[in-house]
Formats: C-alpha cells, sequence, structure tokens
C-alpha cells in the first residue's frame, strides 16, 4: 500500500500530498501482456452447471402440471 503525505504551505493556502511507491499514468503498460505466453496455458473444458430446460422438458412439465 502507497504511504500518502501531506505538506501545508501555511503562507500560500495549499495543501500538496505526495504519494510513495508506484503510480499510475495515464496509458496502462502493456509490456507484461506483449510477452505473455499462451501456450503455457492448461486446456480447460466448459460445462455449464445449471443448464436452461430444452423446448420438449418445458412442454412436458406444462402437461404434467395441466393434468395434475
Amino acid at each position: 500500500m502507497a504511504g500518502i503525505t501531506a505538506r501545508a504551505n501555511e503562507a500560500a493556502g495549499v495543501l500538496s500530498l505526495s504519494l510513495s511507491g508506484p503510480t499510475m499514468s495515464d496509458k496502462p503498460d502493456f509490456a507484461e501482456i506483449e510477452t505473455f505466453d499462451k501456450t503455457k496455458l492448461k486446456k480447460t473444458e466448459t460445462r455449464e452447471k445449471n443448464p436452461l430446460p430444452t423446448k420438449e422438458t418445458i412442454e412436458q412439465e406444462k402437461q404434467s402440471e395441466s393434468t395434475s
């Protein structure tokens, strides 16, 4: 966490803040992104945990509710 220090200039009535540590600029640093090797990523299979019901399943449930 960066430390913040405050100094007051009593004559001018101005308070100036200075941050110690890394500072952010207007533009992001893409150096790490440019050197990233995506061939080292592991392959994963995406599976949906809670899939939506099919149209047929919905129709079956509607019919079973109307007969009950």
